[in-house]
């Protein structure tokens, strides 16, 4: 019927009508289902992608500083402090235990290393070994460094070094950073 239709609406000149499509039940369901599933898949993923990049978003705190010892506490020998500091790792937060040598030089300043050995991540000891005194050493693998953290032996550079401050008769430790002293 349609054809007869088609063709009597040619032979008067009139352009035929475009039949309108109808959307089968098949395609209906597929375009329902498939929505639902992109929704559903979509809302998780878009609050575990939030959760994942929101503590790169947050704003960086300057470098907070942790009261170790009192002035009158350091001296020229090298001296092992243990402190502690608040620590956020994305959505972790803890406070480990840390350790520094704190000394002065020989005109005052007081500075403090790391006692973690660049060679392999050891601990190192002031005095720790008789074949090399008034030196680092890390019993690990031999590594000896001198007061001010050189690397003398193994260790391809020299110990870290925590940023200072002195302030009211208290020395404070901030960052560890690469030894300038050497």
């Amino acid at each position: 019927m349609r054809e007869e239709h088609n063709q009597e609406a040619q032979e008067s000149g009139q352009l035929p009508k475009k039949s309108r499509r109808e959307m089968s039940r098949r395609q209906f369901l597929s375009y329902t289902l498939g929505g639902t599933g992109a929704f559903m898949v979509g809302v998780p993923l878009i609050f575990n992608l939030r959760f994942a990049v929101d503590p790169l978003l947050q704003k960086k705190q300057g470098t907070d500083y942790v009261k170790v010892a009192k002035v009158e506490e350091i001296s020229e020998v090298p001296q092992a402090f243990k402190f502690t500091v608040h620590q956020v790792d994305g959505w972790y937060e803890s406070e480990p235990t840390m350790e520094a040598w704190i000394s002065s030089d020989q005109e005052g300043n007081i500075f403090a290393l790391s006692p973690v050995c660049k060679h392999l991540g050891c601990t190192v000891n002031w005095n720790g070994s008789g074949d090399y005194p008034e030196q680092y050493f890390c019993p690990c693998h031999g590594a000896h460094y001198t007061k001010d953290g050189e690397a003398l032996a193994i260790a391809p550079a020299p110990l870290d070094q925590y940023e200072v401050k002195v302030e009211n008769g208290w020395v404070y430790l901030g960052a560890i950073h690469a030894n300038e002293r050497v």
